[in-house]
């Protein structure tokens, strides 16, 4: 919890008390920025985890790739796992965090949370699968990932509420389309907000998670077989 907590310091600072940030939650009434923050910072930096680690568990176990015959969308998926693994004991702290402030009835919206990081999960893991993929034979994708992984998170609603958008219709039309966007607006809601996401949402998680998983799985399996070539 140390990264996330001190970069939840920073951007309190910033954001929380210099900045525009007035987070408050709809119905539970929190305004508490540095819970909000989190909110959207633990999903953001479990996909970046599982997209950014995943670039390099091909070539990392080249070895094994090369002398073992196994499904190596395997090494993937295990990456994923282990930050799975490390978001639930981050959102299991930031839920009991949120409970001790006043948002006790978390605990009833525990199921549609599950949902929706089972979501992210499945969308996570096709970008991984893709990334892993080609990092193999294009070497500067890591490099190239770093520059978007960037600029992305900062177009996401992380650290700032929607609503300071609505004076600047292209981002706002981005950030109603940006997948991780629509994760991140879920996953607050249900925590911050105690309440359920729309249903457009869930078709659009759905949908979107679908897609993903699906390129990704093409992509690597395509170019899975040259792998050990190319190692």
């Amino acid at each position: 919890m140390l990264n996330p907590i001190s970069t939840m310091i920073i951007f309190t600072i910033v954001f929380g008390i210099f900045g525009a940030a007035k987070p408050v939650g709809d119905p539970s009434g929190l305004k508490i920025f540095p819970l909000y923050f989190l909110c959207g910072l633990l999903p953001w930096s479990f996909f970046a985890n599982t997209a950014g680690g995943s670039m390099n568990v091909i070539i990392g176990n080249g070895n094994l790739v090369k002398k073992v015959r196994f499904p190596h969308e395997v090494l993937v998926i295990s990456n994923a796992a282990s930050s799975l693994v490390s978001l639930g004991i981050e959102l299991t702290l930031l839920a009991v965090g949120l409970t001790v402030v006043g948002n006790w009835r978390l605990i009833f919206w525990l199921p549609v949370l599950l949902i929706v990081v089972s979501l992210l999960a499945i969308f996570s893991i096709g970008v991984g699968l893709a990334l892993s993929a080609l990092n193999v034979f294009f070497r500067d994708i890591g490099y190239l990932w770093s520059i978007v992984a960037q600029a992305w998170f900062y177009l996401t609603p992380i650290a700032y509420t929607a609503a300071l958008l609505d004076g600047h219709p292209t981002l706002k039309a981005f950030s109603r389309f940006n997948p991780m966007a629509v994760f991140i607006t879920a996953i607050r809601a249900v925590l911050y907000d105690l309440r359920s996401p729309t249903i457009g949402q869930f078709v659009y998680m759905v949908v979107v998670a679908g897609i993903t998983l699906t390129a990704g799985l093409t992509i690597f399996a395509r170019l899975s077989p040259r792998f050990a070539e190319e190692l």
